[in-house]
């Protein structure tokens, strides 16, 4: 059942369903209204009243730190319905604990989360690939509201503690775990010549991790001159541009657009019997030669969303300080301003990631 935006509480699901259902009474904060930016029926943002989440008995109600507005987000909000609540990179302190996980958790603690809650059980879940759950809830994408708000409500289960000392920094886990995961289809080697196709936040956070994964070499390709003056900052050793003429063939060729063309492109730029990951998200349809993977004998992948275990790593990484939060932000921005930051980041492609953050 789906997600009513009318009261704020999740419909309950079929008793083998993750615990979602209604809201634990006895850790409620009261139903007052709290801001979100909620998406009219023009797709603009708007400042709205909405009702203040209360967690069911496995959930936490976070008070949201900020929240990154991410690629995807530019591409799919126009298709949103209306009222619905974007935001799904995100970070916060805990303000309300269900009593099934107040063992486990207490309020006050810095956590970041990954914007879904699953069955725990399936063969999915079983494997560490929520994302995939065949009763998957997936936050901020339409149905069950995101981050662009004063508070979240998310699954325990989904949740990693942070550093306090991370602060905003800590919206930048699920991207990082979004290259992690890429990187790891790519089954980067010791040794190897990394193409990225692409020198936006995924293709830098995929930059990252080539990096640590033992690339010889990893090479950001991206017609922006700012971007490609900047891989350096993300563990890129060398940078391509595209209008210079193709680049030079690569044992794996990781593509971070998500546009028209640039499968073709990363099929012609990979060596015979080299590994292709797509993490580049097209919304519409792209053609290809077939014929040139199947002469190379190419391993083409696709990836979306991480395991349980890469968000980890990804919240583990910035806690330890080995990569630069501050390379991959460019600015942050209150709920008021929403709008204008997604006409600033459509408009201009030199920009970095734009936080939202809603207490400020």
């Amino acid at each position: 059942m789906q997600y009513s935006l009318a009261d704020g509480d999740r419909s309950a699901r079929t008793q083998d369903g993750p615990d979602v259902g209604c809201p634990d009474a006895g850790v409620s904060r009261g139903r007052v209204r709290v801001r979100a930016a909620v998406l009219t029926g023009d797709h603009a943002f708007r400042v709205e009243s909405v009702p203040d989440p209360a967690p069911a008995p496995r959930e936490l109600v976070l008070r949201v730190r900020a929240c990154g507005i991410c690629g995807s987000d530019l591409k799919s909000y126009s298709l949103m319905p209306p009222g619905a609540v974007l935001g799904h990179e995100f970070c916060g302190e805990v303000v309300a604990v269900g009593s099934a996980v107040a063992p486990a958790w207490r309020e006050g603690q810095a956590v970041a989360a990954m914007p879904l809650a699953a069955c725990g059980t399936c063969r999915w879940c079983m494997s560490d690939l929520p994302a995939h759950c065949e009763r998957v809830d997936l936050l901020g994408l339409g149905g069950t509201p995101g981050a662009f708000a004063e508070y979240v409500r998310v699954d325990a289960g989904s949740a990693v503690p942070l550093d306090e000392s991370l602060g905003d920094a800590g919206a930048l886990v699920e991207p990082l775990a979004v290259g992690l995961h890429a990187a790891a289809a790519a089954e980067i080697r010791p040794g190897d010549t990394v193409l990225i196709l692409g020198g936006g936040s995924v293709g830098a956070s995929v930059a990252v991790w080539a990096r640590r994964l033992g690339a010889a070499e990893v090479i950001v390709s991206d017609p922006v001159a700012a971007r490609r003056e900047g891989a350096a900052r993300f563990g890129a050793t060398g940078v391509h541009d595209p209008s210079a003429g193709p680049p030079r063939s690569c044992d794996v060729v990781i593509e971070c657009v998500g546009a028209p063309g640039m499968l073709q492109a990363a099929l012609d730029a990979v060596v015979t019997r080299g590994r292709l990951v797509v993490a580049g998200v097209c919304m519409v349809p792209d053609a290809v030669v077939p014929v040139t993977a199947i002469m190379k004998e190419v391993q083409v992948r696709f990836a979306v969303y991480y395991r349980r275990n890469e968000f980890a790593a990804a919240a583990a990484l910035l806690a330890s300080g080995g990569v630069d939060p501050a390379a991959f932000v460019g600015g942050a921005v209150g709920l008021d301003r929403v709008g204008t930051a997604f006409e600033r980041m459509l408009s201009l492609t030199t920009e970095r990631k734009i936080l939202v953050t809603p207490h400020a």
